[in-house]
């Protein structure tokens, strides 16, 4: 029955997000439901972190995949709309993870193809967490989707939610894990 819903669900964009039929994702760096280092922290807007990106890894992508995206974000930023702090697009369906420092501006540490897509800091990479001083810790979650698709043709000057949209309306599965980082008070 668990089966016959996801494949009904899937084509909709509406499967579950954390696991999906064995599809994970964990990463070495920061573990699920705990708080994240520092040295992932961004750097600039008030934070002083090395902002840099966290090793990823995922397994059991299901039949069909042809490529993946990655997104990191957080719904508890002061926006009205959360914040978007990575995303990489057409990974191949060959890769298992992203190595750290892969959300490096410029891609250079990226898999072969893939590429970031512009930010809510305006940048294309990794763009660390940086809540306001004091707040409760905000959550961060990471997910890898298994796309539909060899290629997303997201405009370079794409928004995030632009990149987000071309990427749920093509994601066959997805895999995620929350981790949280807060900033004590000034």
């Amino acid at each position: 029955m668990k089966n016959m819903l996801l494949a009904a669900l899937a084509p909709l964009g509406m499967v579950p997000e954390s696991k999906s039929g064995g599809f994970a994702l964990s990463s070495p760096d920061i573990a699920a439901n705990a708080l994240m280092p520092q040295s992932f922290e961004f750097n600039g807007f008030g934070c002083s972190g090395e902002n840099k990106s966290p090793e990823l890894k995922w397994s059991g992508a299901p039949a069909g995949t042809k490529s993946f995206a990655v997104t990191v974000y957080d719904p508890d930023a002061p926006t009205g709309s959360g914040f978007w702090h990575w995303m990489v697009v057409n990974i191949p369906a060959s890769a298992s993870g992203l190595a750290k420092n892969a959300g490096v501006i410029g891609g250079a540490n990226l898999p072969k193809g893939a590429r970031h897509v512009r930010i809510d800091y305006g940048i294309y990479g990794w763009g660390g967490p940086c809540p306001p001083p004091g707040d409760q810790p905000h959550r961060y979650v990471f997910t890898v989707h298994a796309l539909k698709t060899d290629k997303l043709d997201v405009p370079d000057d794409a928004t995030a939610a632009v990149g987000g949209f071309m990427i749920n309306a093509n994601t066959i599965a997805k895999a995620t894990f929350t981790a949280r980082y807060g900033r004590p008070a000034a």
